[in-house]
């Protein structure tokens, strides 16, 4: 089983426990252990990621959070640079991640997407972190 960190911006609580519940419920079903790390918002957290990298400890990383648009252009630097952020790491250090930062438009759209009716964006990040361990394993890359 994997052992993964859970990166969870907190900037919204609400839309970070929505998340991270989905999160947690889809790792306990597969019976993979985890820990969670908290960040104050989505810009941190593909450095957190990096800072655990450096542990060697997680087989992969699940990145939570949420950025909601707002009346600045502060919205899109953070949703690109947390983006890029995560892709960097993806690629310059093989790092199996999911990326469940949520860009939305306002806040129902949050909800919906954190476990609401739409999807479980906490779960789907797991998931596809999970996929991505298991290509690591298939091409023989060390996931730790």
């Amino acid at each position: 089983m994997a052992h993964i960190l859970i990166v969870e911006s907190r900037f919204y609580d609400d839309i970070a426990d929505a998340l991270t519940k989905g999160a947690v419920a889809e790792l306990k079903r597969g019976g993979h252990s985890f820990e969670i790390m908290t960040v104050p918002g989505a810009f941190e957290v593909p450095a957190a990621i990096r800072f655990a990298l450096e542990s060697g400890a997680y087989d992969g990383f699940v990145a939570l959070g949420c950025v909601i648009r707002g009346e600045t252009t502060h919205y899109d630097y953070v949703c690109a640079e947390s983006a890029r952020g995560l892709m960097e790491l993806s690629l310059q250090h093989q790092a199996a991640i999911g990326n469940g930062i949520l860009t939305v438009e306002n806040r129902e759209q949050a909800m919906a997407r954190a476990g609401g009716k739409k999807c479980d964006k906490g779960a789907d990040a797991v998931q596809a972190c999970l996929r991505m361990i298991a290509l690591k394993t298939k091409f023989k890359v060390a996931t730790r």
